[in-house]
């Protein structure tokens, strides 16, 4: 919102100082509403870790849980560093965060884009959960943090950006419109779910996963309770994820004293991001009851962030009438996915490349579809008659946009983070040996469990077991342990 000296002046006598000096305040004041906005935006997007951690943990067996823990941990301890280090360089041109703060631009700005980097991350973590080497999940954690993430981004969101919906006036978008993705259901989670999808894919299913038959064989998550905790705390992070990417609140779209301002639109954000989720809970509890013949509490939770990531995309640019209606579909879409990977042999513990990937590339095409002139033009001001939804009479221009969006993450991820999958697998860095991934890797890997057990517990006495096993294998380096595999470090 803007303060004019020149037409305070008169109703205060004239007084230019002090006429001045008011509009000084006034913008000081804005500038410490939006960025406490913001920052207030990063902490909660930041939570929404905690939510990863939780749910991860859960969707693992227990002997599993210390090491998903520790990858949740190191990517926000890692991403940090290399988001500070290059990735924010790629997203904007500022290297170590030189010439910040600047007007228009803090550093709750790199807050903000960080707690979004190790997001896309923390989604690539679940689909490779379980057999995955320590060392390697560090390499692509930060090579997708520092680099895969931070030039789609740039693409995408900056004013710059070939194909973003923001772009700088006299700048051409592309097929006149860019790509509305609003709070990132194909800068995010299609990132990290496509990630994840090569990792998991290169590195094959799980030990038991199928049978000799090739018949799926259910390792469930140890911990339900988990699972729904962890899904609580990502819906309440999502209300700074969607109303957060506005990144400013105090703007006003109409008149003076008008209610009609950028605080609605957060408002109706959060509603939408709300009702998404809603409504691809129950789709999915229904879905699944007809499907398996129960009422499955961790189904529900997958079905209920496969809608957060849809709405993603659209949440600021659609009525909530449409968001249940993305909700319903990104359900389909995950029951369907998860069906077909059932059938192809593809193992995610978390489902998180059919979740991410899946549902938020629906999410993209449902934007194109859905997004309502009036919220478009509010969110991507000063360029009147720019394309809208297809179903909402704004022609074809915006979904033409948006399939070369889902092509071009498709092949960015595909192309960057797909090598480093197979030169990893092929060195023998990307998976665990074979005796670790039947002991468990916080066993193996880390020292012990995650939790405590008694000594009389038969899980303590495997431990200690274990540790005599590996310190007689010092004592005497030329016995080769038995069943052992090369390259399990």
């Amino acid at each position: 919102m803007a303060c004019d000296a020149s037409q305070l002046a008169p109703l205060l006598g004239n007084a230019t100082d002090a006429a001045d000096y008011i509009c000084n305040q006034f913008v000081d004041a804005g500038y410490a509403i939006d960025n406490t906005y913001l920052l207030f935006s990063a902490y909660l997007v930041f939570a929404m870790q905690l939510g990863f951690a939780m749910l991860c943990a859960g969707s693992v067996r227990a002997k599993n849980t210390m090491n998903i823990m520790l990858t949740n941990v190191l990517d926000a301890a890692a991403g940090g560093i290399f988001y500070y280090l290059f990735g924010f360089a790629f997203r904007h041109p500022f290297f170590g965060l030189k010439e910040v703060p600047q007007a228009g631009f803090d550093y709750s700005n790199f807050l903000f884009q960080w707690a979004f980097a190790i997001a896309a991350a923390g989604i690539t973590s679940g689909s490779i959960a379980e057999r995955t080497q320590f060392s390697s999940y560090l390499m692509f954690s930060s090579f997708l943090t520092g680099f895969v993430y931070p030039v789609l981004s740039h693409w995408y969101w900056s004013a710059d950006g070939w194909a973003s919906a923001g772009r700088n006036l006299g700048e051409s978008l592309l097929f006149k419109s860019g790509v509305i993705d609003f709070a990132g259901s194909g800068v995010v989670h299609m990132v990290g779910g496509i990630a994840g999808f090569w990792g998991a894919f290169i590195e094959g299913p799980r030990i038991g996963r199928f049978d000799h038959e090739g018949r799926t064989v259910a390792l469930r998550g140890h911990s339900a309770s988990l699972v729904v905790l962890g899904s609580f705390l990502l819906w309440f992070g999502w209300f700074g994820f969607n109303p957060g990417s506005f990144v400013t609140i105090f703007k006003s779209y109409g008149p003076s004293g008008s209610i009609n301002g950028q605080w609605s639109a957060v408002g109706r954000t959060a509603v939408t991001t709300t009702l998404a989720g809603c409504a691809a809970a129950l789709t999915t509890l229904f879905g699944k009851r007809l499907q398996t013949g129960h009422w499955n509490v961790v189904d529900v939770c997958n079905g209920l962030l496969g809608g957060f990531a849809a709405i993603t995309s659209g949440c600021a640019v659609v009525d909530p009438w449409a968001a249940i209606v993305c909700g319903f579909v990104s359900a389909c879409v995950l029951i369907g996915l998860n069906t077909l990977a059932a059938k192809l042999k593809y193992d995610d513990p978390l489902e998180a490349a059919q979740l991410h990937a899946g549902c938020g590339a629906w999410g993209i095409l449902f934007t194109a579809l859905f997004a309502k002139e009036k919220y478009v033009n509010e969110a991507y001001p000063g360029r009147p008659g720019r394309p809208y939804g297809l179903f909402m009479g704004g022609g074809g221009r915006l979904l033409g946009a948006h399939i070369i969006a889902i092509l071009v993450n498709i092949g960015w991820v595909s192309c960057t983070m797909g090598p480093l999958f197979f030169i990893l697998h092929k060195l023998g860095l990307l998976r665990i040996s074979r005796e670790d991934e039947l002991k468990g890797m916080d066993l193996t890997r880390h020292g012990g469990f995650a939790y405590v057990y008694h000594d009389e517990d038969p899980g303590h006495r495997q431990l200690a077991s274990f540790q005599l096993k590996s310190a007689a294998a010092r004592v005497d380096p030329s016995t080769p342990p038995q069943d052992a595999e090369p390259n399990d470090a």
